[in-house]
């Protein structure tokens, strides 16, 4: 059974729940304190990541951490169709490319969302005004792949590009980063929230039944 170390505030550990909800693979969830507690940094876990972040994710006598890093060991382990992170190399690649913006993504729109929720010390001010350049720029890409047919980051499906990105732009309100200029991005989270298997999180609505 996997095990997931799991905050569930956690835009990252989040997005690894989504997606082996996606993929229907079963796991379990070990809840870690990270706000307050900060058990994040304890013994136990940073024997399994010695920077003490979340999440970590164990599988068998694998240890995991970084979560690009583990969607990448999902997809290859669990997903036979290779849909969600592609086997031909340029297909692969587009979505790869994506990864170091969920990055920064995590670094301005997530660190306002630490810093407004969990009261984290940063420039949320600088923070929010390099979200909304990113936001423009994903914004642009999603309203021109619309106008070609395609809805999704990369390729013609969604992949690990939308799972990389969705959460940090979806829980951006929580860091006073507000989504009515960037009306593609809307439509796209719409699309992600209507995707069989989605699982909402606090902040982050399920689809209207």
């Amino acid at each position: 059974m996997i095990r997931l170390f799991n905050y569930e505030l956690s835009e990252q550990c989040y997005k690894l729940r989504l997606f082996m909800h996606f993929l229907r693979v079963e796991y379990e969830t070990v809840a870690v304190d990270f706000y307050p507690g900060r058990e994040h940094e304890t013994a136990q876990l940073a024997q399994n990541d010695v920077w003490a972040r979340l999440p970590v994710l164990e599988d068998g006598v694998s240890r995991l951490h970084d979560s690009e890093a583990i969607l990448v060991y999902l997809a290859g382990r669990y997903d036979a169709s290779a849909a969600w992170f592609p086997a031909q190399p340029a297909a692969r690649a587009q979505v790869v490319a994506w990864f170091p913006i969920a990055r920064d993504l995590t670094r301005t729109a997530s660190g306002a969302r630490l810093h407004d929720v969990f009261g984290c010390v940063l420039d949320v001010k600088r923070a929010r005004h390099e979200a909304r350049a990113i936001f423009r720029l994903v914004d642009d890409h999603l309203a021109d792949r619309e106008i070609e047919g395609r809805h999704w980051l990369a390729g013609e499906a969604p992949t690990l590009a939308d799972i990389a990105c969705f959460p940090c732009i979806a829980l951006s309100h929580e860091g006073g980063i507000a989504r009515d200029d960037f009306p593609a991005i809307r439509r796209w989270i719409d699309r992600m929230r209507h995707l069989d298997g989605f699982v909402a999180m606090p902040g982050i609505l399920g689809p209207p039944r």
